[in-house]
């Protein structure tokens, strides 16, 4: 019975946070927001540590799908309507065409990231950490993590950064 206890500790399990900040990345809105996550991922739920980032497909009937092609395992986040999709309606699309808003940050220190590097032939990305708050267009610091150097990229959209050189993305 000691024996079995070390093997479970060792086990790694995929961080649910990271997928709550992965969901609200990919729909634009942050939990309890029209369009964003309904409610943060279960937390009584184990699944196998993804070794790679998992991919989040949605809104798709009124939630988003995270999964891990690796594994095998996806999930079912639910989100609250009345986000981007409904927005899109007849209303939206022909009605008065609105201001500019002033700049708001798309990225806010702390966040993770996704970095995009490459072109028309090949495209790589990875996640970071940005350093900095940053709106669109705007070049920040980003970093793997505390102990790592930072590397520049300029801010594409809401979670989202790209290498500044690679210009046919």
């Amino acid at each position: 019975m000691m024996s079995a206890r070390p093997a479970l500790a060792q086990q790694k399990f995929e961080n649910l946070d990271r997928i709550d900040s992965l969901v609200a990345m990919t729909v634009g809105a942050n939990l309890g927001e029209p369009g964003g996550p309904a409610a943060p991922v279960d937390r009584r739920l184990k699944l196998a540590a993804c070794p790679t980032t998992p991919n989040v497909e949605g809104p798709v009937f009124g939630a988003a799908m995270v999964k891990c092609d690796a594994l095998g395992w996806r999930i079912r986040v639910p989100l609250v309507p009345g986000g981007a999709a409904a927005a899109s309606g007849p209303v939206a699309r022909y009605g008065m065409a609105s201001r500019p808003a002033p700049k708001e940050n798309a990225v806010k220190r702390g966040d993770p990231v996704q970095l995009m590097a490459g072109n028309a032939v090949f495209s790589v990305s990875r996640m970071m950490i940005a350093d900095e708050d940053g709106a669109v267009g705007e070049t920040i610091r980003v970093r793997e993590d505390r102990k790592s150097s930072p590397i520049l990229a300029q801010v594409v959209e809401m979670g989202i950064v790209r290498v500044p050189g690679f210009n046919d993305f």
